[in-house]
């Protein structure tokens, strides 16, 4: 997703009048801009990527948070939060699963010459390089445990 498709998914929540979504795709958009002023550059899809997992993040901890308090009088809140992660989530680009995820592993290990279990950080480094961090962790590490001896 690059700026032109968040300032259309803007457009479009506000046709819908659907607050919570407009609310996160303007806090994503301030971030953004943030970017824009402070390091005077254009943004990248990969800034856009960054952005949406920190606002994750930071939804998650507070759900979290608020669960761990007692949700007792917070339904409502704890629903929002939900709903907010489901948006963020379908802003990230999708992730690296199933055969496509074996297969980048099988080519990392070839292609670098990796054997043993010690090689598993770079398998798992390379990896994330590849996909900015967009794969199944745990999928892919007990993949490769399984490929290295």
């Amino acid at each position: 997703m690059d700026k032109s498709q968040l300032l259309d998914q803007i457009k479009d929540a506000m046709r819908a009048k659907d607050k919570n979504r407009l609310s996160i795709l303007r806090q994503v958009n301030q971030a953004m801009k943030q970017i824009e002023v402070d390091e005077r550059r254009d943004v990248t899809e990969a800034d856009l990527t960054a952005a949406v997992k920190k606002l994750q993040k930071v939804t998650k901890e507070e759900e979290e948070a608020i669960e761990r308090a007692g949700a007792a009088g917070h339904e409502e809140r704890l629903a929002m939060l939900r709903e907010q992660g489901e948006v963020l989530k379908g802003l990230l680009p999708a992730q690296l699963e199933g055969d496509e995820l074996r297969a980048r592993i099988d080519a990392i290990i070839a292609g670098e010459g990796l054997s043993t279990k010690r090689d598993m950080g770079k398998v798992m480094g390379a990896l994330t390089r590849e996909t900015q961090g967009n794969f199944d962790k745990p999928a892919a590490a007990a993949y490769a445990g399984s490929k290295l001896s």
